[in-house]
């Protein structure tokens, strides 16, 4: 149990009597009928069955996970796909150059032949899920250890996503919830000719960047779009000119009609995770600890990127997906401290959990529930300073591509040398695969920068969690300053070299590679992230068996208020209402706070500024007031919108639903007033901020001319 990640996942009361709260859960489509009735009354005018059914089309046919971590859904009946630009970023940087830079000026293809592959992108669709708990439960029993349990599981596991595969088919996947008290099964099918088909500038997709990142008002068009294609008969299948446009079962019709202020609405997405049974000790150790390190170390890393960035649009547009997924989370982890500490987080869960200490005395309780609760405590106490190391290091895997690579590479280059002929001819074409994959986006200079400055920071910030022992000898015989260090380990290694890696492959020589300096260095920092000493996997063995007993104890006793599932990144529903943000001031350009408009993006506009400098073509428009029939009544042009619902990261992307399950827009941020959403939610200050669906089609039409697009949409008034 190598590294306990405390992100705590759970089903909760959705088998028992329940409060619905609107605006607060994010609901399983399977239990649905539990909500349908409240949904209706606040708006909903589609039954259960046309949102989630496996027999017939529904809702849940035109929403699928975007390339492993965001949302998107279908909006065409042939496959065209609609998630946000941020979603897309990685794959359009992927597809552009200093000369067709995609990325910078927009793309926009006029027909199928002119949309453009990625290598690796793929979406997935939801099939069906069903509950597999008693199944699962039934194989263990409380004398087992938790590597006992767990082998239990896994072995039940294997059989259940093999009965239900059909053959390799379908993807199964069984999730444990509620801390390892309840288990679904989740079945998927995965496309992988997925191909760009538009995007708009980066000056409206990512208009605002960094600054109003988390920030309302918002005024951008965070969107792209691509297709998913088949084979000639619907099936998955990989690249081929071939292959034709998806015909899918379902696609959202898109509303003109606009909303108003209090008006129903709801989002269906893959939410990533939501940590809102963490214990006490958890949260205040992110405060203190874990997420401190995680922003100190995101922030160099933006850093040396941005120094590198700024002076080469080639290096921009290679770490162009790296420096946003940085960015992101050092704004959203700054924010979760000031918010955890605000909201008094840490006071109300030790409250809570004092409760429960005292309910779990009474009887026959004490001896299951007793002392879950110490044992907590103590594993959060001896694990704190851990907790900073490994987000030191985390962070520096993240950030240093050379970190991480000599060591994965390097074993598989060693397996290599000591195979004979034929498995080496077996092996070569995906060695070189990946080699050339490497050396396609990498800037030799900035890497050495990454490495030395990382290696700076965690020799001095993270030594008291046990610093790597070769990385802790050579910090002492460098006075803890890499640099010179590792420029003269990138001059001289295999690794650093792409023709020399190639060379290799005709003469493998394994010593050639154990003692390259690079990847003992390599090594060390790979060995020391997965290290676990005995006296730490018994803490996290009593914290796992001890925490899953808090979570089935709160549930028992009703302490907790928490009412529905944590997110784990499988689709899920979450509804409300459209609504402003309670600021106590008017900040925006609208007339009310729940909506931007254009009018607010331009006089944002700062020429040459690297997050505000509207398209010239933009401004012309809005001058114009050339906004065809994507305007409001009164002639203006909303950007962005607020509602209340529960979301977090893996929802960029999703849908916002009106009533009728028409698309009205597209969630793509939170708010940093609640930036502690995915702990605590504050149905006062929590909003998801979603673009609008008319914005989106004013750029396809409009700025864009790409009428081809808008012809494909099934577009209701």
């Amino acid at each position: 149990m190598k590294k306990l990640i405390v992100l705590i996942t759970g089903i909760t009361f959705l088998l028992s009597p329940f409060k619905v709260k609107a605006d607060e859960g994010m609901w399983f489509l399977m239990f649905i009928g539990k909500n349908i009735d409240d949904m209706q009354k606040k708006g909903l005018k589609l039954s259960a069955e046309e949102i989630y059914s496996i027999n017939n089309s529904s809702l849940k046919d035109a929403i699928v996970q975007f390339g492993g971590g965001c949302t998107a859904e279908i909006i065409s009946s042939t496959g065209l796909v609609l998630t946000n630009h941020h979603c897309g970023y990685g794959n359009i940087a992927e597809l552009s150059t200093p000369e067709n830079d995609h990325l910078t000026n927009g793309f926009w293809a006029s027909d199928y032949s002119k949309e453009l592959k990625p290598k690796n992108l793929k979406v997935r669709f939801f099939v069906r899920m069903d509950d597999v708990s008693k199944r699962i439960l039934g194989k263990v029993n409380d004398k087992m250890t938790e590597d006992e349990r767990m082998a239990a599981i896994n072995q039940e596991i294997a059989k259940i996503e093999q009965e239900n595969n059909e053959g390799g088919k379908y993807v199964v996947s069984v999730r444990s919830f509620f801390e390892g008290n309840e288990y679904y099964y989740f079945v998927y099918q995965d496309f992988q000719d997925v191909r760009l088909v538009g995007t708009p500038p980066d000056m409206i997709g990512r208009f605002g960047g960094d600054t109003d990142n988390w920030e309302w008002p918002r005024h951008t068009g965070d969107f792209s779009l691509f297709r998913v294609y088949t084979d000639k008969n619907g099936n998955p299948a990989d690249y081929s000119t071939s292959n034709v446009p998806m015909k899918p079962k379902h696609h959202l019709p898109v509303s003109l009609a606009g909303y108003k202020d209090g008006d129903f609405s709801m989002i269906l997405g893959y939410p990533g995770r939501t940590n809102r049974w963490m214990p006490a000790g958890g949260v205040e150790q992110n405060i203190n600890f874990a997420y401190p390190a995680w922003v100190e170390g995101s922030k160099l890393g933006m850093d040396v990127l941005k120094k590198y960035m700024d002076k080469d649009q080639k290096v921009k547009l290679d770490y162009a997906s790296k420096y946003a997924g940085l960015a992101n989370y050092w704004k959203n982890r700054a924010g979760m401290i000031d918010a955890l500490k605000q909201h008094k987080t840490v006071d109300s869960k030790r409250k809570t959990e004092k409760d429960f200490t005292k309910w779990a005395q009474r009887g026959d309780k004490k001896a299951k529930y007793g002392d879950a609760v110490e044992i907590i405590n103590n594993y959060y106490s001896k694990t704190n300073e851990t907790a900073r190391h490994d987000n030191y290091l985390m962070t520096m895997l993240r950030s240093s591509t050379f970190a991480a690579l000599p060591a994965n590479l390097g074993k598989t280059l060693e397996q290599y040398a000591s195979e004979n002929a034929a498995k080496r001819a077996e092996m070569r074409p995906g060695i070189e695969e990946m080699i050339n994959g490497i050396f396609e986006g990498a800037y030799m200079p900035l890497e050495e920068d990454m490495l030395a400055s990382q290696l700076n920071l965690y020799y001095t910030k993270a030594a008291k969690g046990g610093l790597a022992p070769y990385v802790k000898e050579l910090g002492g015989k460098l006075n803890g300053n890499f640099k010179d260090y590792v420029n003269k380990t990138f001059a001289t290694s295999i690794f650093t070299k792409k023709d020399q890696l190639l060379k290799y492959l005709d003469n493998p020589v394994a010593a050639t590679i154990q003692g390259d300096e690079l990847y003992k260095l390599s090594g060390d920092l790979m060995t020391r992230y997965r290290a676990e000493t005995a006296e730490e996997k018994a803490l996290a063995d009593a914290y796992q068996k001890s925490f899953r007993l808090l979570v089935e104890g709160l549930r028992e006793s009703g302490l907790s208020p928490i009412e529905y599932p944590d997110a784990n990144s499988t689709l899920r529903l979450t509804y409300g209402k459209v609504v402003d943000l309670p600021l106590g001031k008017k900040v925006n350009d609208a007339k009310f706070n729940y909506f931007t408009t254009l009018k607010g993006t331009i006089a944002k506009h700062k020429k040459g500024d690297d997050e505000f400098d509207a398209p010239q073509k933009l401004i012309d428009l809005y001058n114009k007031k050339d906004y065809g029939q994507y305007a409001d009544k009164s002639g203006e042009l909303w950007v962005n919108f607020l509602t209340d619902h529960d979301i977090t990261g893996g929802n960029s992307g999703s849908p916002v639903l009106n009533g009728k399950g028409e698309l009205i827009g597209l969630a793509f941020d939170g708010n940093i007033e609640a930036m502690a959403g995915d702990v605590i939610f504050d149905p006062k200050l929590q909003r998801t901020i979603s673009v609008d669906i008319r914005y989106v089609l004013f750029v396809i039409d409009k700025y864009a001319g790409a009428k081809n697009i808008i012809d494909e949409l099934t577009l209701v008034k």
